[in-house]
């Protein structure tokens, strides 16, 4: 969306002559590196150049009110601005009213109400984080409109605390933090126990990023996503009477075969064993990237879908639908479920000229196992969170 046509769809909801600010938040697809961000892993996302457009000003009332486009039908959602807690009746505006609650609490200052503007293309519940783009681009919206000097990597930090103990969803800080610090044509290599970061170029010369949508509705905080969480801590509470870590990513796969004696229940076994063996399989991947070698980079991309098929279990027929014919189709080297899983999405590295072929195959046999259609999109890497 270009600026002229985000200030002209504000002014059309909102009136008024005073000029908003307007931001751009992409919304990002983690290329390997799944469910280890809470564990203390590294992995390996980049932001995309789809995303969710802000457009706010500040009011002279208390009141906070909320359009998007992608809601026409709810229309304004007004709210107070002060007092704010998540309310169930309110739906998409919790994760904006989480953002200003989350910078109350650590001391900056939000005098007033204003009137805020959203558009977005990323699939709803798609697993393309919808969410932690809205919660990313409302930080910088609310440090430009209130003149707060607040970094990116502390917008990415309030974002997930935003998440965590308002809206009530346990994920780690990747998805907030690539959105907040991604770069144009690369991942952003981060170690999520230290949030120590580097930019790695990302050169797919005659290949495409193309992700899957399988258009299965679900709602992270309903899904087992804490539960798998809730898992990985009870384990890490068994490991830690022998090992000396403050996270499951601090062992080795020899560490954890050694240890897994102490993990009785099979359940924990297969999590903790995911967790290592994925945390692993992010610095190969990272380093076939840095060699160019997309075709080990695709290998390991099928390796950890199938970890979390089999031993993380976040995926379900869709995606494995989605992703077991996509490693069937010529052109194709590597797939794997992508995000939070139980839904949502996967990403492929196909061949420039297979794409058409990909897509199609790929749709015919989703539609004819699943019964309707996914979606598909080429995508482009970003920048990170912006002011328009």
């Amino acid at each position: 969306m270009t600026k002229e046509k985000l200030r002209d769809a504000f002014f059309e909801v909102f009136g008024g002559t005073e000029e908003p600010v307007l931001v751009f938040s992409p919304g990002r697809v983690n290329l390997i590196g799944e469910h280890i961000d809470y564990n203390g892993g590294r992995v390996f996302p980049c932001a995309l150049t789809m995303g969710t457009w802000f457009a706010g000003r500040k009011r002279e009332d208390k009141l906070l009110r909320i359009y998007s486009e992608n809601f026409k039908d709810l229309g304004i959602v007004e709210r107070s601005s002060e007092a704010l807690s998540c309310d169930p009746d309110k739906g998409f505006t919790n994760y904006p009213a989480g953002l200003i609650w989350t910078f109350r609490k650590n001391g900056l200052k939000i005098p007033c109400g204003m009137d805020v503007y959203l558009s977005g293309n990323i699939p709803y519940a798609s697993g393309l984080s919808s969410s932690a783009s809205v919660e990313v681009g409302m930080g910088l919206l609310l440090s430009e409109l209130f003149g707060l000097e607040v970094l990116p990597e502390d917008i990415a930090l309030f974002s997930q605390y935003s998440e965590n103990n308002f809206n009530g969803l346990n994920c780690g800080i990747m998805d907030q933090f690539v959105i907040a610090m991604g770069k144009k044509d690369c991942a952003v290599y981060l170690d999520t126990a230290s949030l120590a970061y580097e930019y790695a170029p990302v050169k797919l010369e005659g290949v495409k990023l193309v992700i899957g949508c399988t258009n299965k509705k679900r709602g992270l905080t309903d899904s087992k996503y804490n539960e798998r969480r809730a898992e990985c801590e009870e384990a890490l509470s068994l490991l830690q009477k022998a090992a000396d870590i403050q996270s499951l990513c601090e062992l080795s796969l020899t560490d954890y075969e050694d240890l897994a004696f102490l993990l009785e229940k099979e359940n924990l076994k297969k999590r903790v064993r995911h967790v290592v063996s994925e945390n692993e399989r992010v610095r190969k991947a990272v380093e076939a990237l840095r060699q160019g070698d997309l075709e080990l980079f695709g290998k390991l991309m099928n390796e950890s879908h199938v970890s979390l098929r089999d031993d993380y279990e976040v995926t379900g027929i869709e995606l494995d639908t989605l992703t077991e014919k996509a490693w069937k189709v010529e052109g194709c080297l590597g797939a794997r479920m992508t995000g939070a899983g139980f839904g949502g999405c996967n990403v492929a590295l196909v061949k420039d000229e297979a794409v058409e072929d990909f897509i199609r195959a790929v749709g015919d046999a989703y539609k004819e196992k699943i019964g309707y259609e996914a979606g598909f999109y080429t995508a482009e890497i970003g920048d990170g969170v912006h002011v328009m």
